[in-house]
């Protein structure tokens, strides 16, 4: 999956260098596989993240601005719902990629699976674990009971042919 993050090389508003650049800047330091779309120079970009946008992520005058934010076709959002994003250390979520192991946003993920699933993975795996030897014990003392009941026919069969 790589990210798209439709940018603006020559853009004359300072804010939108400077959204550009968090943008930019953030998914470096997360190490984020990502490609720069420039909108200015190239029509076809400008013309695919218009029409990609969903119309109620559209400003009134129905123009998008840069950056806007995809992960392959699908939209992710554009530079105040990634900011929302990295204030709720969300921005994996925010992408649609998993977080990586250890991440903060790895470690909320992690407990909110155990808020709702009342306990860790790794208990999870012990109640399996547990259940497996449980399955086990008694499936090795039905073949015990097998075995003495077969002795037991054997037995008989001893006694009524003497």
């Amino acid at each position: 999956m790589v990210i798209k993050v439709f940018l603006a090389s020559s853009s004359g508003s300072t804010a939108i260098k400077k959204k550009q650049q968090d943008v930019v800047g953030f998914l470096e330091a997360l190490k984020v596989d990502y490609t720069q779309l420039d909108i200015a120079c190239n029509e076809e970009n400008r013309m695919w993240m218009r029409e990609n946008v969903p119309e109620e992520k559209k400003p009134a005058n129905g123009i998008p601005l840069p950056p806007q934010i995809f992960n392959e076709e699908g939209y992710c959002g554009d530079y105040d719902t990634f900011f929302d994003a990295k204030e709720d250390n969300a921005v994996y979520a925010f992408l649609g990629l998993p977080p990586p192991p250890g991440s903060k946003e790895a470690e909320q993920a992690d407990k909110a699976n155990i808020v709702e699933n009342g306990n860790h993975a790794e208990e999870n795996l012990d109640d399996s674990i547990a259940q497996a030897e449980e399955e086990e014990e008694q499936e090795e003392e039905e073949l015990r009971q097998l075995e003495e009941e077969e002795e037991d026919v054997e037995e008989t069969q001893e006694e009524e042919a003497e």
